[in-house]
């Protein structure tokens, strides 16, 4: 019997299955989607069994066996197998990348070389002998000199010793020691037989026999005893108690964060999309529901009811949320439901955790899952329902290899199961609205809050304005009296701001000297709790200089506001008031973000001030007033969709306010309040929005008029990677037909990232047969001999942001 495997080794040459024998001894244990330990070259290796055969095409005598099994049985469905190869063809990715993707990076080979000693007798070299020291097996790390390195050489030659890998998992199961103390009459036999110096023993038997018959964990046992390691080791032996390892669960971190009820009687609305769904279900469709539902028109409440009903009948489901931030509440709305049916999988969790996570749905112990991009991937073999909450959401979309959009995971995962998918969104994107329309997805909408409140009054303010009347502060008149009636009525607060650190950058005032990183072409960010500048995309860190590094002047300024910079204003402002900032430098730390947020959500604090982690999900009926301070933050990047992602975050942000019973309020502070993604935000009106930013898509030939591929290179000289983008555009010209548009080659919007300097072209067209074909013989290139020359090119499809 023949296994085809595909090799843990990211490499062009290698990108296809190899052909493995399978022992005697493994006979009919091995199955497609096990991992197994294979000799590849010098080296073993892990790799993934994705297809058994009767026979190869090549000499059998020149097969090499399999070595070892990793798992017992599969880890990866006939589903994911067929997922995985879908997905590396699509996104232009290795099929290695496509299946590790599948698995938590617990899961992934760590691999680590060791020194095997085979004949000690013809080991004479006393530095050799002293790095052993006696032992048959030690890491290949410490012959960390040029002379152990060279006696190493001498020594493999002569086969005294051998270099061998260990392949392991990086994470293991996690056990606990348990002491199962044995019976009461058992005890007291034992106790008969102490001598009078032996009094901690005596102590801790008569402590047991409370306790007998049971199973304890040491640690707890040696706590509440009070005794040492010794004592029990002692107990044990002497035969008072038993010791077993018993595997656990890492169990993530949940705080309870105080929710609103949510009210059980649905709208007209909400029943007529649950039983949309429901139908879909029922018959076994796989369609797809754009479920466009203005802020607090209860989504949450039409996914639950649909996933009751999908888990009455014994089959799973998936719940993808963009943010970790709205995790903890959409979790926990889901534990009150669903209880121990639950699982989280998110990138706030420790590997362990989300390994064990993994292995619960593994195990079949869990039927729901609730996660951010990564959690589509769940190996759940009976599907029923898939649902994207926010689905226009950047996050979304994979910006490594394989550049996956989770969208398309779940539309892909929903045809293989014939289960309905449900992408929820008061803001949708474009495309997918776009798809709605011409009947591609089935739009369901629900155009009223859940509650019947009425929306928020949204006010507009015109810094231009205020700085013509001399008001310098971050914060607006009108602004700063609604958060002192809002303070004076003990009602909560949300300010928005989409930008973290303290100021932007930092300018010299005489001669305009910013401060750049010296590795990207991009100013550095000054933070004030550790006095820094940062660049928030290389790393690069270095203290805030006093003078100016050009002219050396004294003139040194901070530029812009910064989540930081606001949160000390507001202490101005209000001394008394409690504020909280969420932004990604105060969220670090594990299990922040539902830390800050059950604070908030127990009346802790006044203010919430966050970046867009806060924009969206949060719902908590002391909310009354929402503050906008910077709507322009977003409107005027170098991006397509600059427009949409203003007019997203401001309607999600002002959805904050005024979900329950209080009256709600929204100030949206900005410099250009003429635009129309600030003026149709303010009045929270989706569809004129969607009319005006298409008319301006297809007059600038952008999605979802046309497709776009983004293919970017980077190089540390400037002049290759000009040379070979240029050489790229030429082929790329030659090999795709002449409707489809290629726009560059140009530097990217930041030219340099990390000391390397980046170029990238951009393809948009309607429809090209040969694109796939044509972007596959370009990689080909790369792969097989530009990649030599120290070029990084990536590839991707369907970008969500092009920087």
């Amino acid at each position: 019997m023949i296994a085809e495997v595909i090799v843990d080794v990211a490499a062009y040459p290698i990108d296809r299955p190899f052909d493995y024998k399978i022992p005697e001894l493994f006979s009919g244990f091995v199955e497609p989607g096990m991992r197994v330990k294979v000799p590849f070259g010098p080296r073993k290796v892990v790799g993934y069994v994705i297809a058994l055969k009767e026979e190869s095409d090549l000499d059998i005598s020149k097969i090499k066996p399999l070595e070892e099994l990793i798992d017992f049985e599969p880890i990866l469905s006939t589903e994911l197998l067929e997922l995985s190869e879908w997905l590396a063809t699509d996104t232009l990715a290795y099929r290695i990348e496509a299946l590790q993707v599948m698995l938590p990076a617990a899961m992934r080979a760590k691999y680590e070389k060791f020194i095997q000693v085979e004949d000690l007798q013809s080991i004479t070299d006393e530095a050799f002998l002293k790095m052993l020291q006696k032992r048959d097996r030690v890491p290949l790390k410490n012959a960390d000199t040029p002379e152990l390195l060279k006696q190493l050489k001498v020594y493999t030659k002569l086969g005294a010793v051998r270099v061998d890998t260990l392949v392991k998992q990086q994470t293991t199961v996690k056990r606990v020691r348990m002491i199962h103390i044995e019976r009461a009459e058992i005890l007291h036999q034992l106790i008969d037989t102490l001598s009078k110096q032996a009094v901690k023993q005596r102590e801790l038997m008569e402590w047991m026999i409370a306790y007998a018959g049971q199973a304890i964990e040491a640690g707890k046992l040696m706590a509440d005893a009070s005794v040492s390691a010794p004592v029990l080791k002692t107990v044990i032996e002497k035969g008072a108690a038993q010791e077993k390892k018993l595997e656990v669960y890492r169990e993530p971190e949940s705080l309870e964060i105080r929710d609103t009820a949510i009210p059980k009687q649905l709208t007209s609305y909400q029943q007529h999309a649950v039983d949309e769904v429901l139908d879909a279900f029922r018959t076994g469709s796989d369609t797809t529901f754009l479920l466009h539902g203005i802020t607090g028109s209860g989504k949450t409440e039409v996914y639950l009811r649909s996933i009751e009903e999908v888990l009455s009948t014994g089959k799973e489901a998936i719940v993808l949320v963009p943010e970790i931030s709205l995790t903890p509440q959409m979790t926990s709305r889901f534990k009150e439901r669903f209880g121990d049916q639950v699982a989280v999988m998110h990138s706030a969790l420790s590997a362990g955790e989300k390994y064990d996570e993994w292995r619960k749905i593994h195990r079949k112990e869990v039927k729901v899952v609730v996660g951010a991009r990564s959690a589509i991937f769940a190996p759940f073999e009976k599907l029923g329902i898939i649902i994207l909450d926010e689905e226009h959401e950047s996050t979304y979309k994979q910006e490594d290899s394989p550049r996956y959009h989770a969208r398309d995971v779940a539309i892909w995962r929903a045809q293989f199961n014939h289960c309905p998918v449900i992408l929820g969104s008061a803001t949708p994107a474009l495309e997918s609205y776009a798809r709605a329309s011409k009947d591609v997805y089935h739009l369901l909408e629900l155009p009223t809050r859940a509650k019947d409140q009425e929306l928020p009054n949204v006010s507009i303010v015109d810094m231009r304005a205020e700085l013509k009347e001399g008001n310098r502060s971050m914060f607006s008149v009108p602004l700063a009296e609604a958060i002192r009636d809002r303070l004076d009525k003990r009602e909560q607060t949300v300010l928005f701001l989409n930008k973290r650190g303290f100021s932007s950058f930092v300018l010299c005032r005489d001669c305009g000297t910013t401060i750049q990183c010296p590795n990207c072409d991009i100013s550095l960010t000054y933070h004030r709790a550790t006095e820094n500048l940062k660049c928030h995309y290389c790393g690069h860190e270095e203290r805030v200089p006093h003078i100016c590094p050009e002219c050396e002047s004294e003139h040194i300024r901070f530029f812009g506001t910064g989540t930081q910079k606001a949160e000390e204003e507001i202490t101005k402002l209000f001394p008394e008031a409690r504020v909280l900032r969420m932004d990604v430098d105060t969220t670090r730390q594990k299990g922040s973000h539902a830390r800050l947020l059950q604070k908030f959500s127990e009346g802790q604090a006044d203010i919430l001030l966050g970046t867009q982690m806060i924009a969206k999900g949060l719902d908590f009926p002391n909310i009354t007033l929402v503050g906008v301070l910077a709507a322009d933050t977003t409107l005027h990047l170098a991006d397509f969709r600059a427009a949409e992602k203003t007019f997203q975050l401001l309607t999600q942000v002002s959805g904050r306010a005024g979900r329950h019973e209080l009256e709600g309020e929204v100030f949206v502070q900005t410099y250009t309040p003429e635009h129309y993604a600030i003026e149709l935000a303010k009045a929270q009106v989706y569809e004129p929005f969607y009319q005006m930013e298409m008319s301006s898509r297809k007059q600038f030939g952008y999605p979802p008029f046309y497709y776009i591929v983004n293919v970017q290179f980077s190089h540390e000289d400037l002049m290759k990677v000009v040379g070979y983008a240029e050489k790229a555009v030429r082929f790329l010209a030659d090999g795709l037909s002449p409707e489809s548009v290629i726009i560059g080659p140009t530097a990217s919007a930041i030219s340099r990232v990390n000391n390397r300097y980046r170029y990238q072209c951009l393809i948009k067209y309607k429809k090209e047969p040969k694109l796939t074909e044509t972007l596959k013989a370009l990689i080909r290139f790369y792969r097989t001999d530009w990649i030599k020359d120290g070029l990084l090119l990536s590839v991707d499809k369907s970008p969500v942001v092009i920087y």
